[in-house]
């Protein structure tokens, strides 16, 4: 099998069309999210959501199937944000709020899989996704949900912003720090609902992380990290379904698509780590002939472009 046919070839299949459209839209989306994940430092939270959605998804399926699956996740998922917004702000720490709803809610959605016939696999394909066998009037369900994850936070982009670099002002200027976090971690809920329903729910949490993080490694201009973000998940989405039909295709390995993609996700931020590291090796010298440390120089730039 040519490059070619990996890269752009292998796309003419419906089911890998789906698959692509499905991915980009939600890579995008999550790379965008992503970002506000990163700078307030609400990984562990994003964590908890990828859990609060498994019951929804076990129940939706037990009721309707796999049509079932995006309506099921999206009642516990918003219900989970909710939730996780008024126990922080009641004064539990993040961390035991977080693991309260993790544990509940994936007992939850284990015990109500363990009641099917198919056990083994419901289970499977709740947990590692399904993102080769997307049925064609589940596409539209997936790419409205990250759409609106991305408008919710489209909307509220500079007061999010404003909140995470500083809140005590954010709060002197008028903006209502509930409904900025309500609004927040809805957004990150949709988004775990589409990537739940496509990776899979332990998977989903690299499309939420990896492209912030990465985007952070490639500027410091803050409005060019969520273009840097959407751009990195989108790529990583498409060389990793690509990757996976090569491997699976052409070499005749059976690779789970959901993991492969993830698997590229890891391997891009983990080049663009490497580029970083090399760029800043390269340009110690100079910094040392200046006198000005690798932060301060950060801050100056930063100073410079706002």
């Amino acid at each position: 099998m040519s490059i070619t046919d990996a890269l752009i070839g292998a796309y003419a299949l419906p089911f890998m069309g789906r698959a692509l459209l499905v991915l980009l839209v939600l890579a995008v989306v999550a790379g965008v999210v992503g970002v506000l994940v990163n700078l307030r430092g609400l990984e562990f939270i994003s964590d908890g959501l990828t859990h609060a959605v498994f019951p929804g998804l076990a129940i939706g399926l037990a009721v309707a199937g796999t049509a079932g699956l995006v309506p099921g996740a999206a009642i516990a998922a918003l219900a989970g944000a909710v939730a996780l917004t008024f126990l922080m702000r009641a004064g539990i720490a993040s961390d035991a709020a977080v693991a309260v709803v993790l544990t509940a809610t994936f007992s939850v959605g284990v015990l109500v899989v363990s009641r099917g016939t198919d056990y083994a696999s419901a289970l499977e394909e709740l947990l590692f996704g399904r993102v080769l066998t997307i049925a064609p009037v589940d596409v539209l369900p997936l790419v409205l949900v990250s759409l609106a994850a991305a408008t919710m936070v489209g909307v509220t982009l500079k007061q999010q912003l404003f909140r995470a670099f500083d809140p005590g002002a954010s709060r002197a200027a008028g903006d209502r720090g509930l409904v900025l976090d309500l609004v927040l971690n809805s957004a990150i809920a949709l988004v775990v609902v589409a990537g739940s329903s496509t990776v899979g729910a332990l998977l989903v949490l690299a499309l939420l992380i990896v492209p912030g993080a990465a985007a952070r490694l490639v500027t410091r201009r803050l409005w060019w990290l969520f273009p840097a973000a959407a751009a990195v998940g989108a790529v990583s989405a498409w060389l990793g379904l690509s990757a996976g039909f090569a491997i699976s295709v052409g070499a005749g390995v059976d690779l789970p698509a959901g993991s492969t993609v993830v698997g590229v996700f890891v391997l891009v931020y983990a080049i663009i780590l490497a580029v970083r590291l090399a760029v800043d090796r390269a340009a110690a010298p100079r910094r040392a002939a200046q006198g000005t440390p690798p932060a301060a120089e950060g801050v100056a730039r930063n100073a410079g472009e706002g």
